[in-house]
């Protein structure tokens, strides 16, 4: 079976590292060797994020897990939330607002845009009694970020819970969750933490404490959280994903997260560029580091044609499927990146595109330069 390279915004390919790591025998996770190896990593991920907090905990599962269970943890049915829906990720938090009988107050955010926050403000001047406000840092499916903290700062002003996925923002971005005034934050293994799907992450600060609920049963905070201070979960965790993240988190502190997220914001500007040059243009008005979406018609028959030459790219969803194609730069080393936008400009010259070889290539890396990648 022939390898692709992927740069599909999760899973992302793992890292040496991590692969040998996940290749170990399995370890019982009620022995002292698991307890040590999963206290260390609750270190690391406070080093992670600069806080000295020990309010967050890990979930065998996908990172809409973690979402469902800050629905459950820091809201009550009946409560009315905020929910910025600017793509699929946003619609998921809608789903899961309505699913658990809170009262959500959409504020649409046409795709590819960011959100307001002054529209922020005013939706809750409007509704003083919002409990919280639900948005994605980086919104996957269209490449759109939107401005944590600002949108943080706003929701200090009305004591509402800032609630941010940042599911493909944890590892791209240096995330500072007092300055960014953030309450909770979710997160996934299978993007910047660079392992597979399978664990997810909520961290929440001392004024989302004060809101904490046990709505929850496999997903509640209030049993996880006791039990893993101590180095041991309620359930069965996921030991294997466990480990690798104390290998995951260990090489993103060797690098510094103001590194790497430089060296992410470098692969956006790079590949953004790079395309520009050969024609093609991006989708979201303000790009997220962590994944780059590109307008074309054109855009399906590109993925199939990269994925003959072995690499994979991601689609576009519902409305858009058909008009974008995302490339994730999450696990992406840049001589890598270097290698996609090669391949890209025989891809679309060989599809008629009128393209100069070798342009985007040179755009690309003068970026790169530029950032001092290389």
């Amino acid at each position: 079976m022939r390898h692709e390279k992927i740069f599909t915004p999760g899973p992302v390919e793992l890292p040496e590292r991590v692969r040998e790591v996940l290749g170990r025998q399995i370890i019982h996770h009620r022995t002292e060797e698991f307890k040590n190896a999963f206290l260390e990593v609750r270190e690391l991920f406070k080093r992670l994020l600069d806080e000295p907090s020990d309010n967050f905990v890990f979930f065998a599962s996908s990172g809409t897990g973690a979402m469902e269970s800050a629905i459950l943890s820091f809201f009550k049915e009946g409560d009315k939330v905020l929910v910025i829906n600017g793509g699929k990720f946003g619609e998921r938090w809608l789903k899961l607002a309505q699913h658990w009988g809170l009262r959500p107050i959409e504020y649409k955010v046409e795709w590819g845009k960011s959100a307001d926050p002054e529209r922020v403000r005013e939706i809750l001047k409007e509704n003083p009694e919002c409990k919280g406000v639900l948005f994605q840092v980086s919104e996957t499916s269209t490449g759109a970020y939107h401005p944590a903290p600002e949108i943080g700062r706003v929701c200090r002003e009305f004591n509402a819970l800032c609630v941010a996925d940042a599911i493909t923002a944890l590892g791209v971005y240096n995330i500072k969750p007092s300055e960014w005034n953030l309450d909770v934050i979710v997160g996934g293994s299978q993007k910047g933490f660079l392992l597979p799907p399978g664990l997810s992450v909520l961290w929440f600060s001392e004024h989302a404490e004060k809101s904490l609920v046990d709505r929850a049963f496999y997903f509640s905070v209030k049993r996880e959280l006791s039990k893993q201070k101590e180095g041991q979960t309620a359930w069965t965790p996921a030991i294997s994903l466990i480990l690798a993240m104390r290998e995951s988190l260990l090489m993103l502190l060797e690098e510094g997260m103001e590194k790497v997220e430089k060296r992410h914001k470098a692969l956006s500007e790079g590949t953004i560029r790079a395309l520009e040059t050969l024609g093609l243009r991006k989708f979201a008005e303000k790009p997220s580091l962590s994944v780059s979406a590109i307008y074309s018609e054109r855009s399906e028959d590109i993925r199939k044609e990269l994925l003959k030459l072995g690499i994979r790219v991601a689609g576009g969803q519902d409305s858009l499927k058909g008009k974008i194609f995302r490339i994730s730069h999450m696990g992406v080393d840049p001589k890598d990146g270097l290698m996609l936008i090669g391949m890209l400009e025989v891809v679309l010259k060989r599809l008629g595109f009128s393209v100069e070889l070798g342009e985007g290539v040179k755009t690309y890396s003068q970026t790169l330069m530029e950032h001092k990648i290389w």
